[in-house]
């Protein structure tokens, strides 16, 4: 929508002006407040169409059909939030696909969270590639992974997931100093 309301002007407030003093200033101004409401209605009414080709805004209908156009399929029980993301960046999806730092781009822009790919390590299959992420973003989005890897992997390439455990690690540097002895000491 704010690439849309670039594009169209906003519209100013008026104030209607009036050279007689008081109480009747009070009647331009409601008139002039009327007015700007009317057109500002009349505005929004306008730029419905501008905010239907928007997938973050448009309706369902629209969105499916915006879907339809870009090759995106809704998976089953997928959030309506997703569905949309998927659809407004395929284009950049696309361009992305096929690479390992295009998908780590993809999965940024669908909020998936931390991801790593390794490709052609040692004492693995040339065509394998591993997808390291976090086990909770594994569990929470093991459908969608699937349908990213189908629709935007390398068709010549498997995937396989590694699991990692994130865990924080806390670090304090602190001075440490102290001195030593040795003795030496002979029995008998």
């Amino acid at each position: 929508m704010d690439k849309h309301r670039q594009q169209a002007p906003e519209l100013p407030e008026h104030t209607a002006p009036w050279w007689m003093d008081g109480r009747e200033q009070r009647e331009p101004h409601f008139l002039s407040k009327g007015l700007n409401g009317f057109w500002r209605k009349a505005w929004h009414w306008l730029l419905f169409p501008l905010r239907q080709l928007d997938p973050l805004e448009c309706s369902e209908a629209i969105l499916d059909l915006l879907a339809w156009d870009r090759g995106i399929q809704r998976f089953s029980n997928e959030p309506l939030s997703l569905y949309r993301k998927r659809v407004k960046y395929a284009f950049a999806n696309a361009q992305d696909a096929g690479e390992a730092a295009g998908f780590k781009r993809i999965f940024e822009r669908l909020d998936i969270g931390w991801v790593e790919l390794h490709e052609r390590q040692p004492n693995q299959p040339w065509d394998v590639i591993t997808i390291e992420l976090a086990d909770t973003e594994l569990a929470a989005n093991q459908q969608l992974l699937n349908v990213l890897i189908q629709h935007y992997g390398r068709t010549c390439r498997r995937y396989r997931f590694q699991v990692v455990y994130p865990h924080p690690l806390r670090l304090h540097a602190a001075r440490f100093s102290g001195s030593y002895q040795v003795f030496g000491a002979k029995l008998g």
